[in-house]
């Protein structure tokens, strides 16, 4: 699977704002680019396309800033992914003269096309609480006997 930057860091400020979710206001966009690493002029772009498919709300003025529009548990990664970069095509038809391929060069595209499956049924079913939780457990301490 390939992801563009934008949409990658889509994800991320998605997960900045996930994380924020419990707090009383919005997030401002300074406070994403910051702590994220993200170029705040990119940012912009990429969290109004984000609200036009509704995916987050905006809050205008000195305290404004910006908000989950759903529960992160109800936001896939797919979701983001397709805001920005469009669904995917289906994986490529079969060139000129590949319906003639062997049957081993056949067996290979349908292995890609099987991965590609995958990828996007995992990225469907995967939401930002899922990815939070992930983070939150890569993070906590381990303890060793």
């Amino acid at each position: 699977m390939r992801l563009s930057a934008k949409a990658e860091y889509a994800c991320i400020a998605l997960m900045e704002l996930a994380a924020s979710n419990d707090q009383p206001g919005p997030v401002r966009i300074r406070q994403i680019a910051s702590t994220q690493g993200i170029p705040e002029r990119f940012l912009v772009q990429i969290l109004l396309a984000l609200k036009t498919v509704g995916l987050v709300e905006s809050t205008r003025g000195a305290q404004g800033g910006y908000r989950l529009a759903k529960s992160p548990d109800q936001i896939s990664l797919a979701e983001i992914v397709d805001a920005i970069d469009g669904r995917p095509a289906p994986h490529r038809p079969p060139a000129d003269g590949e319906e003639k391929a062997t049957p081993l060069v056949r067996a290979l595209f349908d292995i890609w096309r099987d991965v590609a499956k995958l990828e996007r049924e995992f990225i469907e079913k995967t939401s930002l609480a899922d990815v939070l939780a992930r983070a939150h457990a890569a993070d906590a301490p381990m303890y060793q006997i």
